[in-house]
């Protein structure tokens, strides 16, 4: 069966007292708009529509640069879920099969929930996820009769039989797309919110003569993010578990509450991290690699055997080949080095390519943008570059070349070649003291004028 997603994502999330909409508020490095979209994702949908309200044009570019297929939908005013997924009627027309509603502000649904709301559907028209919660929160309840779900009681029209019920409405829902429709048409909005409510979709369904059921979850799966404070809680509840998924997949974690992943972090096996490491987005690290204390990666790729810090910092663009060594105070941008070079001490790599085993001194710069355009340094196999080289690209250095200590680099340097390029050294006997008691001098006059 052909899977549809509509996901909610029309809410300014007024709570959030923010100019950016709501679903657009990162974790771990992504919109939780896009968690949401990755959740669902791994159904292989046929289709994926986004429902967009406040902040549409800005809503519209983080679903499409996700999911360029994505179809963006506007809900000009936000009369309820039910609404919302009245406005997807058009973009859905022609598509035949069972459609799952998510919230754009509910980023933890897991793929193996929604496989078994799927599987439950074989059996029902409609499939409700609820999760198990304390009796005393004001969420809808889940009203069932064995494996039937008969109704969705919001908590304030709820009696205080039906408030004692533990089984509770997450509002994800998976509809067949022959019925969804009707079922909305069905229902009306004669509340007290004056909104269209997606969960009277069960009640229309009951009367309709199709059954519903529920699937439940854990409660930390429907985690709706409508504060600062619950985006801080959400963060944490993605590092706890990021950190738990990499641990028992075999990777080692010093410190695990120190070290923050991205939603899209990979990292191999064997490979050890030490304490206060920072990854963003984009990172694949492979296995047995050690990342010391302190680093910063984001845009980056490190192969085995590779040792990065401490204190470094990997920007996009770097790809590290096996068993190169990126020291402390390191920062490299857009550079290829490859297997067994090194970069140990207080340097930057930027827009370069560094050969097999070269080894890059202490205090070296790639001097790779003018003002108005970034050059590119080649550096080649077993090269060495002596420390405090300024590398003034666009320039090469060849196979086993050198270069001096303190040396500028503006001319590349043939293969084999020693470079120095610095001024001569002059020594001026007594110079030093003499400069000194003209110093003393100054300030004992300057000071003497201040009384």
């Amino acid at each position: 069966m052909s899977i549809a997603l509509i996901i909610l994502a029309a809410g300014q999330g007024t709570r959030m007292n923010s100019d950016l909409p709501k679903v657009l508020h990162e974790i771990a490095g992504a919109p939780m708009l896009v968690h949401a979209m990755k959740a669902g994702a791994t159904l292989d949908p046929e289709r994926t529509v986004v429902v967009a309200g406040h902040g549409f044009e800005n809503v519209k570019a983080a679903a499409e640069d996700y999911d360029p297929d994505a179809t963006v939908v506007l809900q000009p005013e936000q009369n309820g879920t039910g609404h919302a997924v009245m406005v997807t009627r058009d973009a859905l027309a022609e598509f035949e099969g069972d459609v799952i509603v998510l919230y754009g502000d509910t980023p933890f649904i897991q793929p193996e929930t929604l496989t078994r709301m799927i599987d439950a559907r074989a059996d029902h028209a409609v499939v409700v996820l609820g999760f198990e919660a304390d009796t005393s929160e004001k969420y809808g309840r889940l009203v069932m009769e064995g494996d039937a779900l008969n109704a969705i009681v919001e908590y304030a029209d709820a009696s205080e039989d039906i408030r004692n019920i533990s089984f509770c409405n997450s509002g994800v829902m998976l509809v067949n797309s022959k019925v969804l429709f009707d079922l909305l048409d069905a229902t009306n909005n004669q509340n007290a919110s004056g909104e269209y409510y997606l969960t009277d979709v069960v009640a229309a369904a009951r009367n309709a003569g199709l059954t519903a059921t529920a699937v439940s979850c854990d409660e930390s799966e429907t985690m709706g993010v409508n504060s600062r404070a619950h985006l801080a809680e959400a963060e944490a509840a993605f590092q706890e578990r990021a950190r738990a998924e990499l641990m028992t997949d075999g990777v080692t974690l010093i410190d695990p509450a120190s070290v923050f992943f991205s939603h899209d972090t990979v990292i191999g096996r064997d490979t050890v991290i030490e304490p206060n490491v920072f990854f963003g987005p984009d990172v694949t690290v492979e296995s047995g690699v050690r990342i010391r204390a302190f680093s910063h990666l984001e845009g980056a790729h490190v192969s085995r055997g590779g040792i990065v810090g401490p204190y470094a910092r990997l920007r996009p663009g770097t790809e590290l080949a096996e068993d190169v060594k990126i020291g402390n105070f390191v920062e490299t941008k857009n550079a290829i080095i490859d297997e067994g070079a090194k970069v140990n001490h207080l340097s930057y790599v930027g827009d370069a390519q560094v050969g097999e085993k070269a080894n890059i001194g202490a205090g070296t710069i790639t001097c790779n943008y003018d003002g108005v355009m970034k050059h590119k340094t080649t550096i080649g196999k077993n090269a060495f570059i002596g420390s405090n080289t300024m590398l003034v690209a666009p320039v090469s250095v060849g196979d086993e070349a050198m270069t001096a200590s303190g040396s500028v680099i503006t001319k590349s340097v043939d293969e084999g070649a020693l470079a120095l390029a610095r001024a001569p050294q002059v020594n001026k006997p007594n110079m030093a003291r003499k400069l000194f008691e003209m110093l003393r001098t100054k300030k004992a006059k300057k000071a003497e004028g201040k009384k």
